[in-house]
């Protein structure tokens, strides 16, 4: 059985904590949390512990902790020569201390304290400087997820940027929806039958197949129409963009 130790105790750190307790593989043997009452739901308390020098001994250790924490975190641990991994999708791995070997074990998705997640279903992307490393990654990867993928650090990067556009620019599209719908008295109930079309359409077709609507049709009226509209003056200036972010798209 794997032994492995978990730096954090945040949104992520939570959400590892009950994966792994699910696999017949894993063992928890510890995790580290400043505040110890924040996980103390999640596993005995014998442990938890709150100070570097009583980390347990273990296969590999994993820091989910803030991208700013990655590199003091790691030049504490008080140990050499085992496997320190991040789960950032931005941060270099050389970001860790050198003293330990290095990897990644980056989880693709989001996550929201209190709403329950399928590991299951979540991309894990992995990277290493030792192969002996990365099979160790895998196997502790595929004892919780069906999506591993082997990553280099350019993938990643491109992958955590593009997950933003995917995922926190288009929250902040419902958000504005949102606002537009309570600024006319109207439910936002009656976009979500549209939203998970609209959701379920890329799961078949690649975006730009799936894309319809006034700009991609170049209905100028209806787009005039909309910017009449708009009182926000931050809404019409990102209609603006998108609209000629698909127009060009179009041509």
């Amino acid at each position: 059985m794997t032994k492995i130790v978990i730096i954090g105790s945040g949104n992520l750190a939570q959400h590892l904590i009950m994966a792994f307790a699910k696999s017949k593989e894993i063992e928890i043997t510890q995790v580290f949390s400043r505040k110890k009452e924040t996980v103390a739901s999640l596993l005995d308390s014998n442990k938890i512990t709150d100070d570097f020098n009583n980390l347990a001994k273990a296969d590999l250790y994993i820091l989910a902790v803030s991208d700013d924490a990655i590199a003091k975190v790691s030049s504490q641990l008080p140990f050499e020569n085992r496997l320190v991994v991040h789960t950032s999708g931005s941060v270099s791995m050389n970001s860790l201390d050198n003293k330990n070997r290095k990897g990644i074990f980056y989880p693709l998705q989001t996550f929201t304290k209190g709403k329950t997640v399928d590991f299951r279903q979540i991309p894990l992307c992995l990277e290493s400087k030792e192969d002996s490393d990365f099979n160790l990654l895998e196997q502790v990867a595929n004892s919780i997820s069906n999506i591993v993928f082997k990553s280099d650090e350019k993938q990643r990067k491109a992958l955590h940027v593009a997950a933003v556009f995917v995922n926190n620019f288009v929250n902040e599209m419902y958000r504005i929806g949102n606002e537009i719908c309570e600024e006319n008295k109207i439910s936002f109930e009656i976009l979500k039958p549209l939203i998970l079309e609209t959701v379920n359409k890329v799961m078949t077709l690649s975006p730009k197949e799936a894309q319809t609507g006034p700009a991609k049709r170049n209905d100028q009226q209806t787009i005039e129409a909309h910017l009449s509209f708009l009182s926000n003056k931050n809404h019409t200036k990102i209609y603006k963009i998108l609209t000629q972010s698909i127009q060009n798209n179009g041509k």
